[in-house]
């Protein structure tokens, strides 16, 4: 019978704290002049490295951990509860795992041990295209084998931490989506160098985005790339991106890390002069109206009085009135209650 209990391990637990250890090295002001700077974290991602946090599910012949996917999910989480950005280097914990599970053995010998020491780094991946909406089989993006190279041609868009890293997961079409009998046939994986290709057939753009998250516009225009770079099969590269191992688990729990300095944060400033935060910036307020500015006791967007508020902050409940009869008239008839009867 498996074990069901969700109890963090010994282990799991020392690994945590030594993670949060790490990361009391980098202060809230760290993190500040980084964003107003929009710089990258390059000390923390070089400090995880070398104490063997982004490899711990390299498996040990390569030179990682060999850990599962909850150390590397408690990992992440850990850095975002220290008040990090484990976004900054989360993606080389699952890229990394199409080279594990689909690329050759001489692929995983040349990079994986390289990857895990830190003298390779991985966090881009290239799937996005700016003309192919959330349906990834309409990419664009052509790599077209001629002799011992492949020849890209195409464009990526909000592909995070290129300048930032050696080597780039680039997903192109190889057969052209009117010779596949289906549309997610045809799809190539690819690892690329990209530390030599740069003003070399690929041209990367930075964007300025509203979170410093070292985004970027990529062009490619007849870059070559070798043969061998092609990871698994040609044309089934749609089947393994969706094979990326733990992906979902890890960025979850890593979300999860931003609740407690949330609340923590809260809780600091609830109190400050001037009024509680519910009355200073309507965190309590009529759902709806939570982001809009108060002034003079007036909803500004629409002009309403504000209601008076409880005791402790809170809104009443709408109980009646016009507006809340037009709700309640728009629903199905099945569903109107009134008084707990059905009407």
């Amino acid at each position: 019978m498996h074990d069901m209990s969700f109890a963090l391990t010994d282990d799991q637990k020392a690994l945590k704290a030594a993670v949060a250890e790490l990361c009391k090295q980098y202060a809230p002001a760290y993190w500040q002049e980084l964003d107003a700077k929009r710089e990258y974290p390059d000390a923390l991602v070089n400090d995880l490295t070398k104490a063997g946090y982004l490899a711990v599910l390299i498996p040990q012949e390569y030179g990682g951990a060999g850990l599962g996917i909850m150390e590397g999910a408690l990992i992440l989480e850990e850095i975002n509860r220290s008040g990090g950005n484990a976004g900054a280097c989360h993606a080389q914990k699952y890229i990394m795992g199409t080279v594990l599970r689909h690329g050759s053995e001489q692929q995983k010998n040349m990079y994986l041990p390289k990857i895990a020491s830190g003298e390779l780094r991985l966090q881009a991946f290239g799937v996005t295209e700016p003309n192919a909406g959330s349906d990834t089989t309409k990419l664009q993006t052509t790599a077209l084998r001629k002799g011992d190279k492949y020849v890209v041609n195409g464009q990526k868009m909000f592909i995070s931490r290129v300048l930032q890293s050696d080597l780039m997961l680039l997903l192109a079409r190889t057969t052209s989506v009117d010779q596949v009998k289906k549309k997610t046939d045809g799809l190539s994986v690819f690892l690329i160098d990209i530390r030599h290709l740069k003003g070399k057939g690929l041209e990367v753009r930075p964007l300025k985005m509203m979170m410093n998250h070292s985004t970027n516009a990529l062009f490619f225009d007849n870059m070559e790339i070798p043969a061998d770079s092609l990871i698994g099969q040609e044309g089934k590269g749609f089947s393994y991106i969706l094979d990326l191992p733990g992906r979902r688990a890890m960025v979850h729990r890593e979300g999860g890390g931003l609740l407690d300095p949330a609340r923590d944060l809260r809780q600091a400033h609830r109190h400050q002069p001037g009024g509680a935060v519910p009355h200073r910036q309507g965190a309590h307020g009529h759902r709806g109206r939570r982001s809009h500015a108060h002034q003079g006791g007036q909803d500004v967007r629409r002009g309403y009085p504000l209601r008076a508020r409880g005791e402790h902050g809170q809104v009443p409940r709408l109980r009646g009135g016009h507006r809340g009869r037009q709700r309640l008239h728009r629903l199905p008839r099945r569903l109107r209650l009134r008084g707990g009867v059905r009407h």
